[in-house]
């Protein structure tokens, strides 16, 4: 089976967030179970260093964009795994700052960069010298590509076109353009109709894909559910109802090579579950690190995020308001993102020295730590698709906290749901009142050594590795290629 993953980013050439993690960990677990793997990704500024050795002579095209014709270049590298990267180079689209935008402002031709990415990966598609069976593509960026492939097979004479799966990672963030992006896409106006991409008179790449690929995933099985209402549907619940039953979930998973705690250069003490002593001095090395009052006693929640109100900050830091004048506990973060969050955290480490710690910023290594070090992790999202971080603390022995939505409910178990197999704590509604309560039976459960460690031997024993994720995407790509 050749199957072609497109993706706007992807680890570790290029992040900003786990869509990276998940295109790179599930190519490379695709290709190592014997799958032939092509990966379409741009070519960022910097990543000549991160690159291996180039396969071969550039290829080099031009594509019409809106009345002008645009040169670029196709760049291969083998990986190990047996992945091959086709990176695809132009300069004025992908050498920039950054990915998708600066300062927090979107780049103002991103329908241009985006198409040109998709264009570019049908390019790949149409000419393998291996057929492509399946062309995988991954969130908005990259949501016209089923489009381009289901008109290249119906009106471009593509016999034996490839099938198409269109995975949502997050449905939030759509590609939304005015109407006139659509000259961009090659495609004639009679294809631009409320089953195509057209969305509220302009031009929406998510719902392409998700209108004309052959089959939709999402992240989480809880997810798929959630995005056909309403309150999680962004507006385009209507689109995934009508096709509900096109659309499953399946979890991401965890690259263990990377999130051990065995073999990980950035923990100064190694564990697992059959030996937790390094957990409790990599507990006293963080307390140390951040700052906190060293004492094995008192129990320590951890949170590293993207500061929003989609991730619950705004809930947390209200929680920690009520909860650090009256409880015996420890909270140490990282993180950048909203200024307003920023601040709010920086003002409670200024106001509970010793007992909170708040690094703003990106800082994979001390990622690593705070999992390692903490007897809970707090993820209050008020959506989650999938989420990662409740499955490396789950590996990492941290007790996971979560709002029991997307991922989060489907990766984290819950004693009054399965007692024997409990893993974390959920609570249910997106509000302060919630949180607190959850964080106050973590403490009661911090209180007996005996349940905590059971919670933390069950969330050490799952398994998430992308290896078994993987073979839920091979039997997915056979239904598509078997099915009508």
């Amino acid at each position: 089976m050749h199957v072609l993953l497109a993706a706007s980013e992807l680890h570790p050439y290029s992040k900003t967030g786990g869509l990276a993690d998940a295109v790179g960990s599930l190519g490379r677990a695709l290709a190592r179970s014997g799958v032939r793997v092509t990966v379409v990704t741009p070519f960022y500024r910097g990543m000549a260093s991160r690159m291996g050795p180039v396969t071969g002579t550039p290829w080099r095209f031009d594509l019409l964009l809106g009345g002008e014709w645009v040169e670029g270049e196709f760049m291969r590298v083998r990986e190990e795994s047996g992945m091959e990267v086709w990176f695809v180079r132009n300069d004025p689209f992908f050498d920039r700052p950054g990915l998708y935008n600066e300062g927090q402002h979107d780049y103002a031709d991103n329908a241009a960069r985006f198409l040109f990415l998709a264009r570019a990966a049908l390019l790949v598609a149409r000419h393998a010298a291996v057929p492509v069976e399946v062309v995988h593509a991954h969130d908005w960026q990259v949501g016209m590509l089923p489009l381009l492939v289901h008109h290249a097979r119906i009106a471009g004479g593509w016999h034996g076109a490839p099938r198409t799966l269109f995975t949502i990672h997050n449905l939030a963030y759509q590609g939304g353009f005015a109407s006139q992006a659509w000259l961009l896409s090659g495609l004639p106006w009679s294809w631009y109709h409320l089953e195509s991409a057209a969305h509220g008179g302009g031009v929406n790449f998510l719902k392409a894909g998700l209108c004309l690929a052959d089959a939709l995933s999402t992240v989480s099985p809880r997810y798929a559910r959630e995005i056909c209402t309403p309150e999680f549907g962004c507006g385009l619940d209507g689109v995934l109802r009508r096709r509900e039953h096109d659309l499953c979930g399946i979890l991401n998973g965890v690259d263990y090579a990377e999130w051990n705690t065995t073999r990980n250069p950035a923990l100064p003490h190694a564990y697992d579950s059959a030996d937790l002593r390094g957990k409790a001095l990599n507990k006293a090395a963080l307390q140390r690190e951040m700052g906190l009052a060293e004492d094995a006693s008192v129990p320590l929640f951890g949170n590293v995020s993207r500061l929003t109100d989609q991730k619950g900050c705004d809930l947390l830091a209200q929680a920690l308001e009520r909860m650090l004048p009256g409880e015996r506990m420890q909270f140490a973060l990282l993180g950048s993102g909203d200024p307003v969050l920023e601040r709010s955290f920086r003002s409670l480490a200024a106001r509970f020295p010793g007992r909170v710690a708040a690094r703003i910023g990106f800082d994979p290594g001390l990622a690593h730590r705070i999992e390692a070090a903490s007897d809970f992790y707090v993820m209050p999202s008020r959506f989650e698709p999938c989420g990662l971080n409740q499955l490396y603390s789950l590996r990492y022995g941290a007790i996971p906290v979560v709002r029991a939505t997307g991922g989060l409910a489907d990766s984290v178990v819950d004693a009054r749901d399965d007692a024997a197999s409990a893993t974390g704590i959920h609570f249910h509604e997106a509000s302060v009142t919630a949180l607190h309560w959850a964080m106050r039976k973590a403490l009661a459960l911090h209180a007996s050594p005996e349940a905590m460690e059971h919670y933390r031997l069950n969330g050490m024993n799952r398994d998430f590795s992308w290896e078994t994720q993987a073979r839920e995407y091979v039997r997915l790509y056979g239904e598509i290629l078997h099915g009508p």
